[in-house]
């Protein structure tokens, strides 16, 4: 192995991931197989279910949809790998595997944060506008709306991807996470990357934090008109049409907020990868079910999917 390597070269990083016993290891594998299966059926069912069904060919289903496809995109990136380290004690990944994990991460990173910002608004549409609800909230609209998000995520990513490929690793290759995070190989550059580090921070502050903050005002504005009708069973029904949304929201946003706000330490490490693995596979994990659980709609379209997929059968 070369002393000093950039990016470009040919070579190695180390991933530590997790220390702990054979035993351990062997039950974290299974464990995380099993999510991950989950992850993939879960969201791959919202994905038949909202392509085949036409009665879920609204604005919103079409964001769940394109959620559930960043959610399969992203565990797929890291999780598989993680397996493999599990199973064979090789923590090795190439130079171009680990910027390949990088950039298809940070882009399902971005894309999801935009994508529930667009989802918010769909929410803020129909509650507080319902009447303008078809005009607003058009196909050309939230097709614009989804597309966007890609195509920032994929020149966002890109932009740090290249950026962290041109740095130089002399002093060390072991990445302590389970993937290729960004923040964790910048970390290892031997390199000044004082400039890189404003960057992500500024970004982080301008996107994530403007998203965010998009969102909040979206439910303000919705928890306000929910309040002013009169009848509680009006109340109640203009809640429940958000309630999948906004769970989704706190399961996205609660472990960043508290990953990048919390004091660095050496100690935290062990924390910092708990909260990625609850980003990473919990959260994709846990919003198929809250939206199959909280919406009638996809029950009742499994339902005519079954029963489409009998008649067929039986013809």
């Amino acid at each position: 192995m070369n002393d000093c390597v950039n990016g470009s070269s040919e070579d190695e990083f180390y991933i530590v991931a997790f220390s702990m016993s054979s035993v351990k290891q062997l039950g974290l594998f299974l464990v995380l197989l099993i999510i991950y299966f989950l992850v993939v059926l879960g969201n791959l069912t919202i994905i038949i279910l909202v392509c085949l069904v036409s009665k879920l060919h609204t604005p919103m289903y079409f964001f769940l949809c394109n959620l559930a496809i960043v959610d399969i995109t992203s565990t797929s990136t890291c999780v598989p790998k993680l397996l493999m380290i599990l199973l064979t004690q090789d923590h090795r990944i190439s130079f171009p595997c680990c910027f390949t994990q990088m950039f298809f991460f940070i882009s399902c990173a971005d894309c999801e944060i935009f994508m529930l910002t667009a989802m918010a608004y769909d929410r803020y549409v129909a509650v507080c506008k319902p009447l303008q609800y078809h005009t607003l909230v058009i196909k050309n609209v939230y097709v614009v709306m989804a597309a966007s998000a890609w195509i920032h995520g994929t020149l966002n990513s890109l932009v740090h991807t290249i950026l962290t490929s041109m740095l130089q690793f002399c002093n060390s290759h072991d990445i302590n996470n389970f993937f290729c995070d960004l923040n964790s190989v910048v970390a290892l550059s031997s390199t000044d990357a004082t400039s890189q580090n404003v960057f992500m921070v500024s970004e982080i502050f301008i996107i994530t934090l403007v998203q965010f903050l998009l969102t909040i005002i979206s439910y303000i504005f919705i928890i306000s008109a929910i309040l002013k009708i009169r009848s509680s069973a009006g109340r109640i029904k203009a809640f429940s049409s958000c309630t999948s949304h906004l769970i989704t929201v706190i399961l996205f946003y609660g472990p960043i907020i508290f990953l990048y706000l919390k004091p660095e330490s050496e100690d935290s490490k062990d924390l910092d990868m708990l909260l990625s693995m609850l980003y990473l596979l919990v959260v994709p994990m846990l919003n198929p079910l809250v939206y199959s659980l909280r919406n009638k709609e996809v029950w009742e379209g499994v339902v005519i999917l079954v029963k489409a997929v009998e008649f067929n059968l039986l013809k």
